[in-house]
């Protein structure tokens, strides 16, 4: 059977879907070709649920911090099938909500494998999809354009082969059925960490193992040691600078354990588990890349600034390109994708103000340049910084620990980036983003009155900061 559309997407995750939609908006037919679930990796194995479980460690460890507030409670219990049965359930509910916007838009999702096939007497030139459903039969999709949306996969080390029950990716450590007393995490890039907070909060004794010089290496040196400090104030165990030799990885009756290795010293860890937490690998693998002109590069697929690949009617978004590897950025670019095949007027995709966001505790949150990148970049660098602790409604909410950071151009005033470490900065990075996006100036963010008491009159004040005008500091 042989289904034409206008706008074939290859992959239903975050980025897929939300592009289908835009697409649907422009008058476009769409079909969306996805094996496993709508909502992807994101939704099913990634942000959604591990940010469920992060919620509940949250309010377990507030729980437990409750007498500072006047508080007293007793008989507080952690019911951890209880935990993993809310996350079940928030991750069912978002699921039938992109069902819903898949029949909203008249948009036809077929389940099944899809590979691109090279050119037939269905289509002229490479794009069409062959489908292989559940069933086994085959159909095929032909499409005036298609647009790629595959994903990826954690990153698995040799040696560190996850076998589900002692060595667990992000993805297994999602459905574990209890938790273990300790845990050993290689790697302290942000899923690393956010489960190293998580963890903590649930009574977990955690080890992190990273072998750059912070956690978080692609973020504010400041923004890492305050990080650091404070899950060791929580009890988290944090190696840096420190390599994990795989070849001495143990299974054992009692969990797992490993040598590790700074410099000349080397020292022997154990725990329950093992987390490996090195990163995600492009899908682009058995789609049939072969069957097209679709160059590749460093296990990505090439695309240029319209998000097309070498061949102009066939694009590719999310993490199947490499950059950002996060949801909002897939959707972004699928997006663009979608308004350049449809001759809409597009914008120029500037990856850097895509906003980065860690949800541990406390959390971090960054756009645009470090004090580093901007540095290297040759900018004359002023920065504004601003603690908490001088904000009276992170006093209130008990939550004082952190600051935000802003960089900034000494000459022009141009605002260059903004870092966050705190309470709820995942959601007050939205200001920053608009105002990048924007060119506001340091001067005219902090001239922009904020309300009294919340969390946002510290992006106020970080801006002042920046020509030495903070208030309340």
């Amino acid at each position: 059977m042989t289904i034409t559309c206008d706008v074939a997407v290859l992959g239903g995750g975050t980025g897929g879907y939300v592009t289908a939609i835009r697409a649907a908006q422009l008058g476009k037919s769409v079909v969306v070709i996805e094996m496993d679930k709508l909502g992807g990796t994101c939704l099913h194995r990634g942000c959604i649920p591990s940010k469920a479980l992060l919620r509940s460690a949250e309010v377990y460890a507030e729980i437990g911090e409750s007498e500072s507030y006047g508080i007293e409670t007793t008989g507080v219990q952690l019911v951890f099938p209880k935990v993993q049965r809310r996350k079940e359930s928030v991750v069912e509910q978002l699921h039938q909500g992109v069902q819903y916007l898949m029949r909203k838009n008249k948009i036809q999702v077929i389940k099944g494998k899809g590979r691109v096939t090279g050119p037939s007497i269905f289509s002229p030139r490479s794009g069409a999809v062959a489908v292989e459903l559940e069933d086994g039969e085959m159909e095929t999709v032909v499409s005036a354009n298609l647009i790629i949306a595959t994903g990826s996969r954690p990153r698995v080390l040799p040696g560190l082969e996850p076998d589900g029950k002692v060595i667990l990716s992000s993805e297994e450590a999602l459905t574990l059925e209890e938790l273990p007393a300790s845990m050993i995490i290689v790697g302290g890039g942000v899923i690393g960490v956010e489960w190293a907070s998580m963890l903590a909060d649930f009574g977990v004794q955690v080890t992190v193992v990273e072998a750059a010089g912070q956690l978080l290496p692609q973020e504010d040196e400041e923004v890492a040691r305050e990080l650091q400090r404070l899950l060791k104030k929580r009890g988290v165990k944090v190696l840096t600078d420190t390599l994990v030799d795989a070849a001495s990885c143990e299974v054992t009756d009692t969990g797992v354990t490993l040598t590790v290795r700074k410099g000349e010293q080397s020292q022997s860890l154990a725990a329950e588990k093992l987390l490996v937490s090195v990163g995600r690998v492009a899908n682009i693998e058995n789609i049939g890349l072969e069957n097209t002109d679709i160059r590749t590069d460093k296990g990505v697929i090439s695309v240029n600034s319209n998000m097309q690949t070498n061949e102009p009617h066939i694009y590719a978004i999310g993490d199947c390109i490499g950059g950002l590897q996060l949801a909002h950025a897939a959707s972004h670019e699928g997006i663009m994708a979608v308004n350049h095949l449809a001759g809409e007027k597009l914008h120029p995709y500037r990856q850097h103000l895509v906003p980065r966001c860690v949800y541990s505790r406390p959390e971090v949150a960054s756009v645009g340049y470090t004090e580093k990148e901007a540095k290297v970049l040759g900018h004359d660098v002023v920065t504004g910084k601003f603690p908490f602790s001088a904000i009276g409604k992170a006093i209130v909410y008990g939550m004082k620990d952190g600051f935000v950071k802003v960089v900034a151009d000494r000459s022009s005033g141009d605002l260059l980036g903004v870092q966050m470490i705190g309470p709820h900065v995942t959601d007050l990075i939205g200001e920053a983003a608009l105002a990048q996006l924007l060119d506001a100036t340091p001067w005219e963010i902090g001239e922009a009155i904020h309300a009294h008491p919340t969390l946002s009159e510290i992006i106020g004040e970080a801006m002042l900061a920046v020509d030495g005008r903070a208030i309340g500091f």
